[in-house]
């Protein structure tokens, strides 16, 4: 897949700004449920276009290909934050797992670069180690537990663990609504994720 730099609206080239924190960035605004949609879509115009995009005379088609680039070319219009579509990571709340992940696999810290390309982040975001490898970045791990189906589950014991450790999870790195969840509840998850080499 290229890295695309620019988008063309009616034969005028835009330069979109690159770089993975604006469309993580754009990911935020896009979920920021305190802004309208017409201010939503202009912050992410700006984001992605500057001063250029909010003069564009076609704002729509600009907005859609905006986020045709932020889902990877898919002609979605939505973010999409990781290719498992159980759960949507949080980047935000993620950052440390994934700057951990990052460094694990591939020796290198995507925040501490002055730059690098939204794809390329994307591509080494789906490509990080999973447990089918043997070891697995601590992100792979906690979207392991996600995942994991407890109605499989015949344990009680281990079936609650785990259905603790998913409420904790998600609440940790998911977009979602905050959940409470009880001091007994969190014990019985951090000892789940101590015993899987997970300290939280």
């Amino acid at each position: 897949m290229n890295n695309p730099e620019y988008v063309k609206v009616d034969n005028i080239l835009y330069k979109i700004n690159t770089d993975f924190r604006i469309a993580l960035e754009c990911d935020e605004i896009a979920r920021n449920k305190n802004i309208g949609d017409y201010e939503r879509a202009l912050a992410i115009i700006y984001k992605l276009f500057g001063e250029k995009g909010l003069n564009c005379e076609n704002q729509n088609k600009l907005f859609e290909l905006g986020l045709k680039y932020i889902s990877l070319g898919n002609d979605k219009k939505s973010f999409k934050s990781h290719p498992d579509d159980k759960f949507k990571l949080d980047f935000t709340k993620s950052k440390g797992i994934i700057r951990s992940s990052f460094k694990f696999d591939y020796n290198y810290d995507p925040y501490e670069l002055e730059y690098l390309h939204w794809y390329d982040f994307y591509n080494d975001l789906e490509n990080l180690s999973t447990s089918e490898f043997g070891t697995c970045c601590i992100l792979n791990r906690v979207i392991s537990i996600l995942n994991e189906d407890v109605s499989k589950i015949k344990d009680s014991k281990r079936k609650n663990e785990i259905i603790e450790a998913q409420k904790l999870l998600k609440q940790k790195y998911c977009m979602q609504e905050e959940q409470n969840i009880t001091e007994e509840q969190k014990a019985s998850a951090k000892e789940f994720y101590k015993s899987i080499g997970i300290n939280i």
